[in-house]
């Protein structure tokens, strides 16, 4: 797996930090602590990211096994 940002052209240096360590699974408080500024810092490089309109997608590969494959019987 992994994960791709698409819109992320149009985020500034640390939008795209933030963004990155929040799609990660990191919270308001490890993100701050991360990239040396406060949670309100983070609210905000958030908030500016998401008006720009970036996308998280995770990419799954099928060898992964997680999908059934349409053409296999039940069984």
């Amino acid at each position: 797996m992994h994960l791709e940002i698409r819109g992320a052209e149009k985020l500034s240096f640390r939008e795209k930090q933030a963004v990155v360590l929040k799609e990660m699974g990191y919270n308001h408080e490890a993100i701050a602590k991360q990239m040396g500024v406060n949670t309100t810092t983070v609210a905000t490089l958030l908030s500016r990211a998401r008006a720009k309109g970036y996308e998280a997608v995770i990419i799954i590969p099928t060898s992964l096994g997680l999908f059934r494959d349409e053409n296999e019987e039940e069984g």
